[in-house]
């Protein structure tokens, strides 16, 4: 298939930002499942262990929000569907913001919780990662709330990302979801 002119609409998002939204998502379902369970573990090195994947993780998903923030001013996004109301447009760019948003900041709130309590940071093991700042109790407790809090506002917003997007695709059978999903037919608008 042809790349579309740089003037020309089309109506599917680009493989590289489609592999990017999944594979956020799949380390955003991993870092959830792990951060939900770890604390259950019993003290020792597997514990350890876990914690510093979960750190790594969380950087990784920073590091891919920038990118994708990045790509997304380079990238020609697909058309508006004509026809919706103006508030679901408003709302769908308001939703995106807000995911983007707490993409960096639940990461960067559990880069500071690390700092605050004083651990090192290690990039799977690869090099280390500056503290933001040094060992503190109170700034310890108020990131780990924040972190947390941040989490719960990050799972409400994808909850409500996907299930318009279903309700796009099963509801109203537009293109929404399809052209976000690799496997699906591209269509040009």
């Amino acid at each position: 298939m042809a790349t579309p002119a740089p003037t020309e609409a089309r109506d599917y998002w680009g493989r590289f930002s489609i592999g990017l939204h999944w594979l956020s998502f799949a380390l955003v379902l991993a870092l959830a499942a792990i951060g939900l369970s770890m604390d259950e573990l019993p003290a020792g090195r597997d514990k350890v262990q876990v914690y510093a994947l979960h750190k790594s993780l969380g950087l990784t998903v920073l590091f891919l929000t920038a990118l994708r923030l990045l790509w997304r001013l380079l990238e020609r996004r697909p058309a508006a569907f004509a026809g919706l109301p103006g508030w679901q447009h408003a709302l769908a760019r308001l939703t995106h913001f807000a995911l983007y948003v707490l993409l960096l900041l639940v990461p960067l709130s559990g880069w500071w919780f690390n700092s605050a309590s004083g651990f090192p940071l290690r990039w799977f093991g690869l090099f280390a990662v500056p503290a933001l700042g040094g060992f503190d109790r109170a700034a310890r407790q108020q990131a780990a709330d924040t972190h947390e809090l941040l989490f719960w506002l990050l799972a409400a917003t994808v909850a409500l990302h996907a299930a318009a997007a279903l309700w796009h695709h099963y509801r109203w059978r537009n293109r929404t979801l399809a052209r976000m999903l690799p496997w699906m037919e591209r269509k040009q608008a």
